[in-house]
This record gives C-alpha cells, structure tokens and sequence, in this order.
C-alpha cells in the first residue's frame, strides 16, 4: 500500500516537472510581430483621380445672339437639351474636399426654327463634402456634397446661342466609394448659368471616378 502511494507521487512529481518547463518556455517565447513587408490597403483610397461625367443638360431659354445672321431663329428657341459628357482630374485634399479641373460638352437641341448646338467648355471645380455615412466597419464610404464649378465656353454654330460664354454651375451630389477601393460612383444635379447669354438651365449626370 505504501509502495503504491509512493509510486503514483513519484509519477505525479515527474510529471508537474515535465510541463512546468514547458509552460515556461512558452511565456518566454516572443510575440510574433506583423510582417512590415507585408502590402497595406485601405479600403477607401484619396489621393489623386480622374473622373467621367454623362447625363442630360437644358437651358431653359436659349436667345439668339446674332438675329441677321439667324433670322429663323427669331428672339429665341424656347427651352433645349441633350446629352452632356465630360471628363474631370483632379485631388482630394482630405476625405471632405476636393479640387479638380473639367471639360465637357453637350449637344442642345432647341426648337425646329431655331435649331441645334454644341456647347463645350473647361474650368475648375471645387466640391465639399457635408455628410459622410459610415459603413458597418465604420469606415465612410457614402457622402453627400456641394459643389460649385465655373469656366471658359464655346458654342456653335457662331452667333445662334452666342459664341463664348463663361458657365457657371453649382449643385449637390451623392457618391459611393465601392469595395473595388479605387472606383467610386455618384450622381450630381446643378443649376447652370450662361452668364453672356443669361440662360439659365440644368443638368443631370451620373458619376464614375477612379483614384490612384
């Protein structure tokens, strides 16, 4: 009986004496550290971007600048749109705004005795974001923002709805930044101004842009 009890103590100490050095050795060992070659991404990407532009533009008014060189224009075509494409690159300066410069053309199409014409023009653009939703891994992908633009136009024919202009245009928008992290996608609706032919309009485009 006692031989037994001497035994299974032998047993036991060998044992506590075989793991404690174990349990030791594994406090010991250091903490892996993060790999600093590793690739770091971020899931909504700033920096620097192009963009592209496509929707609808109208002037609700279109006057005709030279009445001797159109006399079936009359005073004016009454209200014209079409379809409006541009392309913008620019910078984020931040998450909350945004300075890029523009081109874009569009194709207006007025009244039957008044006609159709082109008008295109290149500028700058400034845009802030007011409000920026996160998503659930908190990070802000959906803003709502205001921008306001202005630039250097033509149109033609010569002398039908003028022949340079400067246009002004400002406005709210939406944008999602997708899980592709360098695509966003938006919409935009902007007051535009004609400020020589002192039309007013608006125009309507959806947004695509990619950032380096």
């Amino acid at each position: 009986m006692v031989e037994r009890i001497v035994r299974r103590t032998a047993v036991a100490l060998a044992l506590v004496a075989a793991v404690v050095p174990v349990a030791r050795a594994q406090e010991a060992a250091p903490q892996l550290q993060e790999d600093p070659r590793a690739a770091k991404y971020r899931d909504v990407e700033r920096g620097f971007f192009v963009g592209l532009e496509a929707g609808y533009l109208s002037f609700l008014e279109t006057p005709t600048a030279n009445p001797a060189a159109f006399p079936y224009a009359g005073a004016s075509g009454g209200s014209a749109g079409g379809v409006l494409v541009g392309v913008n690159a620019g910078v984020d300066v931040g998450s909350r705004v945004a300075l890029s410069v523009y081109a874009q053309g569009g194709n207006e199409r007025a009244n039957v005795n008044y006609g159709a014409f082109s008008v295109y023009g290149v500028g700058g653009d400034v845009r802030v974001s007011v409000l920026g939703l996160k998503d659930r891994n908190a990070f802000e992908r959906f803003f709502v923002y205001l921008h306001a633009r202005g630039g250097y136009a033509r149109t033609w024919p010569t002398g039908l709805f003028g022949h340079t202009d400067v246009l002004v245009a400002a406005g709210p928008g939406i944008e999602y930044y997708t899980r592709l992290r360098h695509f966003s996608i938006g919409l935009a609706t902007d007051y535009v101004r004609a400020t020589k032919a002192k039309a007013n309009g608006f125009a309507i485009y959806p947004t695509l842009r990619y950032t380096f």
